[in-house]
């Protein structure tokens, strides 16, 4: 991409369907579909959208998951503010479950060093 393209913007439309808009190439092409959006041919070339009826919430995690994928492959891309996933305590990741860690300790009856 140029450094003077247009960002791919991913919006919530009127009737509340999440979907995107501007020129891009195969490449973003597939990283859109990998995120769960939709080519519907249309007059004027496609309807790029999110299913409908799957909640706000998977909406936003997808124009979202999408949105950080595109920047990450260097595309300039515009999500609409409402777009925008909630980070909080639901969505950081557990800590991982192992045992805790053995440290070697002095044999009993030996002083350790101060």
């Amino acid at each position: 991409m140029t450094p003077d393209a247009k960002p791919i913007s991913i919006t919530r439309g009127p009737g509340g369907e999440v979907e995107v808009a501007g020129v891009f190439d195969a490449f973003a092409g597939d990283i859109l579909r990998r995120a769960g959006f939709l080519f519907e041919p249309s007059l004027s070339g496609h309807w790029i959208r999110l299913p409908f009826d799957m909640g706000r919430d998977w909406e936003n995690e997808h124009a979202t998951w999408a949105a950080e994928m595109l920047t990450a492959a260097r595309y300039p891309v515009h999500l609409a503010p409402g777009l925008r996933r909630e980070t909080g305590a639901a969505n950081v990741p557990a800590r991982p479950a192992r045992p805790p860690v053995m440290t070697a300790q002095a044999p009993p009856g030996r002083r350790t060093a101060r």
